[in-house]
């Protein structure tokens, strides 16, 4: 008999983790991953051929590559490896190309900030001899899951510190021109798949526009209904894509 497809969602915080959930029909079950401070993931069947588990991992690029190296290790020692990892979350979207309510999907993984800063501007950590600072998810699977899903295929930025002001949201737009979102942990959870030798992806979904801090004109709520409709939509791409199909480009 076929084992079932197995795909990791991390997410940074639950109520993330939790709109994912309510895309599917089931009720999730809560599963113990070894670890330190007792993990949790919330696991879902979506019939007998999918398996999925929603692991809010925590906020920021370091705590969610740890939360999603540890589910990744704790399956690949159950002799149960992932099929794909995906970060999904709320985030900032770039206006006009990615307003608030709207979906992106990546198909560019950056870390906006990783590098250092020099007379002559910033320089990644990449022009200093170092890693990588994109991951690049399948694009069979980008362009499936944001045709099933209603979204629109473009970089999403990781950072450590959210944009604030319209001049960084300019000085990230000029930089990555392609940008069409900022979040805070696709980098490390694309990090924690690509060690294992697993697909990722990122989707998000935009909460509020990237530029001047501004609470009031959050819509977090729009944002984590779009989320959950989202995965209803494109579940069965994310289920039926097939990694030998489609060869991954190297890192960049």
């Amino acid at each position: 008999m076929t084992r079932p497809v197995r795909i990791l969602v991390a997410t940074a915080v639950p109520a993330e983790r939790t709109a994912v959930a309510q895309a599917f029909a089931t009720t999730p079950v809560e599963i113990r991953l070894p670890s330190a401070t007792g993990t949790a993931a919330h696991r879902v069947r979506n019939g007998p051929a999918a398996r999925w588990d929603l692991l809010a991992v925590g906020v920021g690029p370091a705590a969610a590559a740890a939360g999603t190296a540890t589910a990744l290790t704790a399956a690949a020692l159950a002799a149960e490896p992932y099929d794909l990892t995906v970060s999904a979350g709320i985030g900032g979207g770039f206006a006009p190309d990615a307003p608030v309510g709207s979906l992106v999907v990546a198909d560019a993984i950056t870390a906006a900030d990783l590098g250092a800063e020099s007379p002559d501007g910033f320089l990644p950590v990449t022009d200093l001899g170092f890693g990588t600072v994109t991951h690049t998810p399948p694009p069979s699977l980008v362009r499936e899951t944001a045709a099933a899903a209603g979204g629109r295929a473009g970089t999403v930025l990781t950072v450590s510190t959210v944009t604030g002001s319209a001049e960084r949201a300019a000085l990230l737009r000029a930089r990555h021109p392609g940008a069409l979102a900022e979040a805070m942990e696709g980098f490390g959870v694309a990090e924690a798949a690509a060690a294992h030798g697993c697909p990722v992806l990122e989707i998000r979904a935009v909460s509020n526009p990237v530029g001047p801090r501004d609470r009031d004109a959050w819509r977090i709520g729009d944002a984590l209904a779009a989320l959950t409709t989202a995965f209803g939509k494109c579940a069965p791409a994310l289920e039926s894509w097939n990694e030998h199909d489609d060869r991954r480009p190297p890192q960049q």
